[in-house]
């Protein structure tokens, strides 16, 4: 069982993090990479043929989220709904690889699984070819997927919903998620998109990133100094619409931005870093964030070590989840549990 009072060490922290269980509910997706040789353009278009040399194929969406909460040591219980495809076949295949429970997938013979190709040669993104639909589930699948998710829920100390505009979640079924986990005092945590950004009420952290924010509310400002003002307004118009506990923002080379009752305002800067590559970022921060929110910290220590994990991905090439042991390392290096809030509303970290 998780414990009942928030940890006061990074170790205990850490160490806690092993008994949480998460409950992952949304659109999972098989990223699939092409990587090859390209020497010539084609003689049928003015495209370069790109010789195959090897594929591979990953965990993508709500499926990455749930390898981040395996690897920092929780046990992800995953929600969601394939296509009975070769894509939906080797997603459970992956998923059987890494140890990760199938019990919460739907499968459809009414849409397909949401595939991402990568064509990559010479260093070179060349090509992305998506299969997918957006379209909602249709009642049969969405009665699947409720049922999936209530005999899951009772087993979770937390859940996330990672939404990626596929159209397995939409308000209905947003609204019914969190008020079945209200009714057992389960936090919610939320990765948006713009199809549901305001869907999202009464949970108990909303991440979205700057643009998404811009998008999800219909506003026009930067998170530069002189446009902070629109920014904390939006934050706010924000809290007035979802009514969340904890509002979470990321800012990219900014850091990150946290807002609670509780803690106020606060900006936390970037850790400065070799970026080698920023998918999969998002998905580490809320990870991190969910366990942190499963756990009671409070929003600063919870977005420092978000942010301090999302850094750390930024610097491996390709989504992969974050590392266990090295986040903590850096984590004591910072002295991240000795946060401290100056008087402007900007977050440090004692070192």
């Amino acid at each position: 069982m998780p414990l009942t009072v928030p940890p006061t060490s990074l170790p205990e922290l850490f160490a806690a993090f092993n008994h949480l269980r998460v409950l992952i509910v949304g659109d999972v997706m098989l990223d699939a990479y092409v990587w090859g040789k390209a020497g010539r353009i084609s003689p049928e278009a003015p495209v370069p043929i790109v010789h195959v040399s090897r594929t591979e194929q990953r965990l993508g969406g709500a499926a990455n989220v749930a390898l981040n909460v395996q690897a920092l040591g929780a046990t992800p219980l995953l929600c969601a709904v394939v296509g009975q495809d070769a894509g939906g076949d080797q997603l459970l295949g992956l998923l059987e690889d890494k140890s990760l429970s199938a019990e919460g997938i739907v499968r459809s013979a009414h849409r397909p699984t949401t595939v991402k190709q990568r064509i990559l040669a010479a260093g070179q993104h060349l090509l992305r070819i998506d299969s997918e639909v957006e379209t909602d589930l249709n009642a049969t699948e969405a009665a699947d997927l409720i049922a999936r998710y209530e005999a899951l829920l009772p087993q979770a100390d937390v859940v996330v919903f990672e939404d990626y505009d596929k159209g397995v979640l939409n308000e209905n079924l947003i609204q019914h998620f969190i008020a079945q986990a209200r009714q057992r005092n389960i936090p919610t945590v939320v990765d948006p998109k713009r199809k549901n950004f305001l869907a999202y009420r009464h949970c108990t952290l909303f991440k979205p990133n700057l643009k998404e924010l811009r998008e999800g509310l219909k506003l026009d400002f930067d998170d530069t100094d002189a446009d902070r003002p629109q920014f904390e307004a939006a934050v706010q118009r924000l809290r007035e619409l979802l009514t969340p506990a904890i509002i979470l923002v990321t800012l990219s080379d900014r850091g990150v931005f946290s807002d609670a009752p509780a803690t106020g305002r606060n900006y936390i800067p970037a850790h400065l870093r070799a970026i080698s590559d920023v998918s999969g970022a998002g998905d580490t921060v809320i990870s991190i964030a969910a366990l942190c929110v499963a756990l009671g910290l409070e929003a600063p220590v919870l977005a420092a070590l978000a942010n301090l994990g999302g850094g750390l991905v930024c610097e491996q090439v390709g989504v992969v989840p974050i590392e266990k042991d090295r986040l903590l390392e850096e984590a004591q290096e910072a002295g991240l549990l000795s946060v401290i809030v100056q008087k402007e509303g900007s977050v440090s970290i004692r070192d």
